[in-house]
């Protein structure tokens, strides 16, 4: 016996609106979990280790602005989709630790394209 299954979480039933935020909420997820791995394995050890500020002083701050728009991202998804605030808490949580941005991301869109 199958459960029932919320048919706003199914693939073929995803609302364009959806869609469109899921899509968006994946590429800067990617964007921002690449970003956040060339700024603690790049850009941290040149500075602390090698004593050159310099990618970290173009690198940092980008990583916190795109992190923004990240954040938009997962709310503008979380809206649509109805997450509760726990749930948005740890998706926009996901994009300060180095790798968990990649993880969110394609358990997000597992459970919101399963069949």
């Amino acid at each position: 016996m199958t459960s029932p299954v919320d048919p706003a979480t199914t693939a073929s039933t995803l609302s364009p609106a959806v869609r469109s935020a899921l899509t968006r909420y994946r590429v800067i997820a990617y964007i921002v979990g690449v970003m956040l791995l060339v700024l603690v394995f790049v850009a941290m050890p040149l500075k602390y280790i090698g004593d050159n500020p310099s990618a970290m002083n173009v690198v940092g701050p980008l990583h916190g602005f795109l992190y923004v728009v990240y954040l938009l991202g997962a709310f503008d998804l979380a809206r649509r989709v109805r997450w509760s605030l726990p749930r948005l808490v740890l998706v926009a949580l996901a994009g300060t630790i180095p790798f968990l941005s990649f993880y969110a991301e394609r358990k997000v869109t597992h459970e919101l394209t399963k069949p």
